[in-house]
């Protein structure tokens, strides 16, 4: 059993040195593994950071480069070099617990022999010790990413480790070349043919960056409309039988949101069922005047 880590990184040379050593540390554990690092055209040190722990020799590095495209085509390029049969995404902001490789070989066979699971759902933590969200309501429990969060009410960042032979079947798809979208927008789709397994266990540590996308989410969603339009849009086609009334105006609020950014027309006639056609209709005036004032947008062509 081999694990692959992927990590995608710009102008981070000071913080992935911290996930290198915990990297070094979990060889411990004797788990084969490589560490794959693409660099989204960093122009800080972070290729003589990188050439150093490949001197170092201590562990499988392989180091890629491309020209600032964004952390999701980083994924998709780096899928393509992956040789584990075990790959999750660690950001170079992040790093692992001392048992992390120790906890991924303890489930990796109930991972790999069952045909139904695309991935296991592990916790994660920041540097005070505090869980990101709430933990699982029950440990081992089967179910989706959409129920997950959209049904059981989940909340903070998880990790994902995925069955790498299910993992290549899919890729982060990308609208209008932006350089952010959501990593949901693909586990929606894995949803549909497989299911995930959630764990107790804290596999990584971070804490957010001022720099980073939760502190700037508004200014990321103005920059990458599109591809958040579709997500929400895609949700709209899904079964929301058990989804509370509070989360389904959330996708109503979010899909109006994003269509309003990406300046989209026919918003309505793309939504299906008459049901959701009619909650967007109602929902349209108010939604754009909010969104148009919340991110000062003026002289929007009409859709």
């Amino acid at each position: 059993m081999k694990v692959s880590v992927l990590t995608a990184t710009y102008n981070r040379a000071e913080d992935i040195e911290k996930l290198y050593n915990s990297l070094v540390v979990n060889k411990n554990s004797g788990v084969d593994f490589e560490w794959l690092i693409m660099d989204d055209g960093s122009t800080d040190k972070t290729k003589l950071v990188v050439d150093g722990f490949l001197k170092q020799g201590i562990i499988d590095v392989k180091y890629f480069t491309q020209h600032n495209m964004g952390k999701m085509v980083a994924i998709n390029n780096l899928m393509s070099e992956v040789t584990g049969d075990i790959c999750f995404t660690c950001d170079s902001d992040d790093y692992l617990t001392v048992e992390a490789m120790d906890i991924i070989r303890k489930y990796s066979k109930v991972l790999l022999e069952d045909d139904e699971l695309y991935a296991l759902c592990f916790l994660k933590r920041n540097e005070r010790g505090n869980i990101s969200g709430r933990k699982f309501p029950e440990n081992f429990m089967r179910t989706d990413m959409f129920s997950l969060y959209f049904r059981e009410n989940m909340t903070g960042e998880k990790c994902l480790v995925f069955k790498t032979s299910v993992r290549k079947k899919y890729h982060h798809e990308i609208e209008c070349n932006e350089k952010f979208i959501t990593e949901s927008r693909m586990y929606n789709k894995m949803d549909l043919d497989y299911d995930i397994l959630c764990i107790n266990d804290v596999l990584e540590i971070g804490d957010y960056k001022k720099d980073g996308y939760t502190k700037n989410y508004l200014e990321y969603f103005r920059k990458a409309p599109n591809g958040y339009y579709e997500y929400f849009r895609e949700l709209l086609e899904l079964d929301l039988t058990g989804v509370s009334f509070q989360k389904k105006m959330y996708i109503y609020k979010h899909y109006i949101l994003f269509a309003v950014l990406a300046n989209k027309k026919h918003v309505i006639s793309r939504v299906l069922g008459f049901r959701n056609k009619l909650i967007i209709a109602l929902l349209w005036i108010p939604g754009k005047i909010k969104t148009k004032k919340q991110f000062k947008i003026r002289n929007m062509e009409k859709n």
